[in-house]
């Protein structure tokens, strides 16, 4: 029998990982369902009485926007469970120091701490798989370090991507190749189960093979990749826009939560 869990109300806080940018689902606030979205659906089915969630992510958002405009609003809305994803915009961009980030991410996980909620706090995954973003792994390496070191000094359950070998795999990954797509945000939310301790029936999903594909074809996709994606995320560092421009939360307040089916599952 499915042991009950302890939260009645869940406030998920972050940037578009947390939104669920990657993966779309019209029928779902934002047009966009992702990982929170499916931890909610099961803390909703297993909770014994009345259970709510509340999503205050919004995608592009830095780190220190993050604690500015989320973290009192969350706390206004006295949750008893807080996931907070922030500092991947951060230690992507060229010459951030992944101490300083973790300094101030420290600085928001001491606010969240103070009402006594449960705080789940999210390494950053290992980018060797991924051309992309291999040269940041160090720095990614390093801010997971600083992560593990605030979560133990204030008491915090860590959810550990980089150890997640499952979306290690670029079938996991949306065309941007920045974002999880459904079967990637399926497998961060059952790590985050795992890490919570909530019995769940989600299985592991299986991703389609990857088409093999000459050298020409490989270079001509990241071609129209630079194009598509790379180009204008370049060009909004340059001008200091964001994607989140202009968007709100997709969830401001805390809802009833109804289940969905996961396509994701075998």
């Amino acid at each position: 029998m499915t042991q009950p869990h302890p939260w009645r109300r869940y406030v998920a806080l972050g940037d578009s990982f947390t939104e669920g940018i990657g993966d779309p689902e019209p029928g779902s606030p934002g047009g966009y369902r992702g990982w929170a979205d499916r931890v909610a659906e099961t803390l909703a089915a297993s909770a014994d009485g009345e259970f709510s969630y509340a999503n205050l992510a919004i995608r592009g958002r830095l780190l220190q926007q993050i604690v500015d405009e989320q973290i009192e609003p969350a706390l206004a809305l006295r949750p008893d469970l807080v996931t907070i994803s922030a500092g991947g915009n951060d230690v992507i961009r060229p010459g951030t120091d992944p101490d300083d980030i973790a300094a101030r991410f420290e600085v928001g996980i001491r606010r969240l701490r103070h009402d006594d909620a449960t705080v789940a706090i999210f390494t950053g995954v290992d980018t060797n798989f991924t051309p992309v973003f291999r040269g940041i792994r160090g720095k990614v390496a390093i801010y997971n370090e600083n992560l593990r070191v605030i979560a133990d000094r204030y008491d915090c359950i860590v959810v550990d991507q980089w150890g997640l070998k499952a979306i290690q795999d670029p079938r996991m990954w949306a065309d941007d190749r920045l974002h999880l797509n459904p079967l990637g945000h399926h497998e961060v939310a059952r790590r985050v189960l795992e890490a919570l301790n909530v019995d769940n029936d989600l299985q592991p999903g299986e991703p389609e093979p990857l088409p093999r594909t000459s050298w020409r074809q490989a270079r001509a996709e990241d071609l129209v990749w630079a194009r598509v994606h790379l180009v204008p995320w370049v060009i909004r560092r340059i001008t200091h826009r964001s994607s989140g421009d202009g968007v709100t939360p997709k969830r401001p307040v805390p809802e009833p939560v109804y289940v969905q089916k996961d396509d994701a599952r075998p």
